[in-house]
Parts: structure tokens; C-alpha cells; sequence
């Protein structure tokens, strides 16, 4: 669904949403007020992520009212990836904003992104987040687990505490939407492919409305997601485990027979027998299951099945 049409529109606003019904209004105020004084040839494309709330009927009534606000609605829930990879294939602009409707990426950045891109030195303007003020004290430490994580492990670099409200270029757009994958981890897709990028940085802000849809499992799921797809690192730690425990077991071999030859000790123990077992079928299954999710995620890629369904569009 690449877009072919003839460029007019200056700035393209691409706005994933779900159950968001508190907080599309005070965002869609928000950003006409920042982006009329840019320019008036601007489109906001909110991206309708299977709500089950008013957030449709809200997204109808401001595209009626408004020629420059379109929407997309899925056929059910796909995930963010899903909506925001949407709304890149539906801009028409010139320069492209991805963000999040709950108000906590700060629209007042905008011109200064704007300025930095429009003047040729970056083709994209990034934002991360320097604080987590307000935010929940376990999951800000398990944040900064996985970014520490993701630094060590894979070949790109991720930035600690990026969001994905950034500005970019057509020819940064056309290389996001000429990656095909279906297991989409847009933090790593954005520094994968390169480019010249200026970052602008702000403090933790809380959404203007509304709840939260992660949870920390979700988060979870999302960080393995991320670690699956840029690194392979977790399959040779699976090899270099299986190596260990080989040379593990190797060596208590050794030292049973001599103990057996020279002492002539019995050889007994059944918890401790228990014990190794246990242990040696923790780490096979530990090891499977990093497999099982390559596989998995070869498994979705095989399949080619779209990355999401649109129920109705405007």
C-alpha cells in the first residue's frame, strides 16, 4: 500500500491509537496549533489499532470536520508496529512525524525537528526520553536492563530511553517501508538503516489521558521481540551452554573413576544425582525455547500474511 501519489502535502502527522478516546481530542487541538504556523499543507493520519472504545466514532467526526484528518481502522488489534508501519505506507507529506496520541511526546518539538531535517545536515530528527519521572521504579529498571542488554549483544546501537516520536525525510520513509519483515521492532529498524540523525532530548512527561495499554508483560514480550530480531547472540549462548555443561559432566566423570581407583568411595547420592539432572534438563529446555523462538519468528515470516486488515478507511 506504498503510496504513489503525487506529493502536495507538506508535513504528515502518523498517529498509532488504541483505546484512546480521552486523549485524541486534546491531542488533535494540539497539533493544529503547532503545525497550522508551519505550514497549512499538513495531514494527520491516525492509525485506529482495533479499538474497543469511542476512539473510531471520535476519528470519524474530526475527519468530517476536518479534510486534513484521515484515519485508518483495523479489522481487529494488530499491535503498534502493525499501525504505525500503516500510517508511513498512507503519509503523503514531504516530512513525516510518527508519535503516540497519549500526549506524553512533546508536539512543541516539532519546528525545531522540522528545521533540522528541512535544512539538509539530517534526514532525521529523533527524540529520547532523559528521565522517567512518574514512571513505575521496577519497570525503569528493567528499561535500562534491556537497552544495557541490546547495547552488548547487537551490532546496532539503541539508544537508552528512545521513543518513537521522530521526524524524517521521504528517502528516510522509503528505506523504513522497504523492509518487508512482519516481526517489525521499529527501535531497531530506525538506527539499523542508517542515515543522519540529530537527537533532541526531553524530560519525562505524563499522558494527557486516559491508561497505559503496556503492561509489564507486554513490555516484556516486546523487549524479546527486539532481541530475537537484531541479534543471534542468544543462539551461540545456547551453544556455548551445551559446551559448559559438556565439559562439566566430562570432568565429574574423570574425577568419579579416580576417586573410585584411588579411594575406592562408592559412588552414591541420590539428591545430588536429582540435583544435575534437574539442572542439565533446565538448561535444555532453556535452550530450546531460544531456539523455538527463532523458529517461531520464521514461521510468521514463511507465512507472508498481511501485517494488518483495514475494516475502513477515510
Amino acid at each position: 500500500m506504498c503510496n504513489t501519489k503525487s506529493n502536495t502535502t507538506y508535513l504528515s502527522l502518523v498517529v498509532p491509537c488504541f483505546n484512546e478516546e480521552a486523549a485524541v481530542p486534546l491531542f488533535y487541538d494540539e497539533a493544529v496549533r503547532i503545525c497550522s504556523p508551519i505550514n497549512e499543507q499538513f495531514e494527520i493520519i491516525f492509525v485506529d489499532d482495533g479499538s474497543k472504545d469511542n476512539t473510531l466514532n471520535i476519528l470519524r467526526q474530526l475527519a468530517n470536520q476536518d479534510k486534513r484528518v484521515h484515519y485508518i481502522s483495523f479489522s481487529r488489534n494488530f499491535g503498534k508496529e502493525a499501525a504505525m508501519f500503516a500510517g508511513l505506507q498512507a503519509a503523503h507529506g514531504e516530512y513525516i512525524v510518527t508519535l503516540d496520541a497519549d500526549g506524553q511526546d512533546p508536539l512543541t518539538l516539532i519546528p525545531q525537528m522540522l528545521e533540522s531535517v528541512v535544512s539538509g545536515e539530517y534526514d532525521c530528527a529523533a527524540t529520547r526520553r532523559v528521565s522517567r519521572t512518574g514512571e513505575p521504579s521496577v519497570r525503569s529498571f528493567f528499561a535500562r536492563c534491556f537497552y544495557a542488554l541490546m547495547k552488548k549483544i547487537t551490532d546496532i546501537e539503541i539508544i537508552s530511553g528512545v521513543r518513537d516520536f521522530r521526524l524524517m525525510n521521504r528517502k528516510y520513509l522509503e528505506a523504513i517501508l522497504s523492509i518487508p519483515e512482519r516481526n517489525r521492532f521499529s527501535k531497531g529498524i530506525f538506527p539499523w538503516i542508517g542515515f543522519r540523525i540529530k537527537w533532541f532530548e526531553y524530560e519525562n512527561i505524563e499522558r494527557a489521558a486516559g491508561k497505559t495499554k503496556w503492561s509489564f508483560w507486554k513490555l516484556f514480550l516486546y523487549s524479546l521481540d527486539g532481541i530475537i530480531a537484531f541479534s543471534s547472540k542468544p543462539l551461540a549462548i545456547a551453544s556455548v551452554l551445551g559446551i559448559l555443561l559438556f565439559i562439566i559432566a566430562l570432568s565429574f566423570i574423570v574425577f568419579i573413576i579416580i576417586r573410585r581407583i584411588v579411594w575406592g568411595d562408592p559412588v552414591g547420592g541420590w539428591a545430588s544425582t536429582i540435583c544435575i539432572i534437574l539442572f542439565c534438563s533446565g538448561i535444555q529446555l532453556f535452550t530450546t525455547g531460544i531456539l523455538g523462538q527463532y523458529m517461531a519468528k520464521i514461521y510468521t515470516e514463511v507465512k507472508r500474511r498481511p501485517q494488518y486488515i483495514v475494516r475502513e478507511a477515510q
